[in-house]
């Protein structure tokens, strides 16, 4: 049993390495499924954050594609979020096209980690430092400038700093200069690890594209992207049948929930998306 268990599994793997193999190949950290594999390391994390703040730090912990809801259920899932030694948060987004990288995307994507970091008990003043950093890949801001530091300042007081210690960050990727951060932007194009400047990051690229044991967790990363995809839109599709059929909003949340093995906060954050 256990010999045909595996090779059950070895054709898997090899259907996956198939079917996947020359999209690994074409990825670059702009890819967001690429960019979360490769950053979901600390020192690679470390890397990235010390190089756009200017300043060394130690990450003690990392995720990506990590889901974040608010009070309402209405759930964001962010590419990068760390944490450093001194207890600072960092949300590091790529973002592809000019309506994912609005302010109001920043200022929603802060306030999720502000209500999640701050328990009732807890008070105001013990609220982390916070970075929003937005990678884009055009100039968003239109100042045609490396990078941009936005941050709350009092008006009436010759915009003296509001001491709010929320901080956000865009980073404009078409400038790839001979900077350290023009360096690492170029590396965010690169789909050969052999063309990027950092070493460590083009290793941890490498072991995704050119190592047997790397592939095979990038097959199944894209496998599982791929069912969820396809789940996503199997529940929009049903959300669209409650809505033809005359349901009122709860009884599809409670159709999705039962189908799709969904929480409440999930299945009524999918009908609002899809609501007509």
């Amino acid at each position: 049993m256990e010999n045909t268990k595996e090779t059950v599994d070895l054709k898997k793997i090899e259907e996956f390495r198939k079917k996947y193999a020359d999209k690994i190949q074409d990825f670059i950290l702009m890819d967001d499924t690429f960019l979360n594999a490769v950053f979901n390391d600390k020192k690679c994390a470390e890397i990235l954050l010390s190089i756009i703040l200017e300043k060394n730090l130690e990450v003690v912990e990392i995720k990506t594609q990590y889901n974040i809801q608010n009070l309402k259920g209405r759930s964001a899932r962010l590419d990068i979020r760390a944490k450093d030694k001194a207890g600072k948060i960092y949300n590091c987004e790529v973002e592809n096209s000019n309506d994912g990288a609005v302010p109001e995307r920043a200022r929603y994507n802060s306030s999720l980690i502000d209500a999640e970091e701050l328990p009732k008990s807890i008070d105001w003043k013990q609220l982390p430092d916070t970075y929003i950093i937005m990678i884009t890949r055009n100039d968003v801001l239109k100042g045609r400038k490396p990078i941009y530091h936005i941050e709350r300042t009092i008006k009436e007081l010759d915009k003296k700093p509001f001491c709010d210690r929320n901080y956000i960050i865009y980073v404009n990727s078409k400038i790839q200069d001979d900077t350290e951060l023009g360096r690492l932007m170029h590396d965010f194009y690169c789909s050969n690890p052999k063309d990027m400047y950092n070493k460590t990051l083009a290793d941890r690229a490498a072991h995704f594209k050119n190592n047997e044991k790397g592939e095979i967790e990038m097959c199944v990363i894209m496998d599982e992207i791929a069912q969820e995809a396809a789940q996503e839109a199997t529940i929009k599709t049903a959300i669209e049948y409650c809505q033809d059929f005359g349901l009122t909003k709860n009884k599809a949340i409670k159709n999705i929930v039962e189908k799709y093995s969904l929480t409440e906060n999930e299945a009524t954050d999918r009908v609002n998306e899809h609501w007509k």
